[in-house]
């Protein structure tokens, strides 16, 4: 292989558009936004917190407790 090709080459393959670019510029933006489906994702967001603060007061609580049982004897 000469230089020759392998700069040709190398020139060519900038040259080409790229594919993954131009496929996302096809793809078109809605413009809308659902607000059924971002209450529903707070909402599933606020039921998982709830459930972490349960389970945090849960074993917190269960820790005061044992710590009492514990001193009490």
């Amino acid at each position: 292989m000469s230089g020759e090709y392998i700069i040709e080459a190398d020139q060519h393959i900038k040259a080409q558009p790229n594919v993954t670019t131009a496929s996302k510029a096809q793809k078109k933006i809605p413009n809308r936004v659902d607000i059924n489906k971002l209450m529903s994702r707070v909402r599933d967001e606020e039921k998982k917190q709830k459930k972490e603060n349960l389970v945090f007061f849960g074993v917190i609580s269960s820790v005061i407790v044992a710590t009492g049982i514990i001193a009490s004897l």
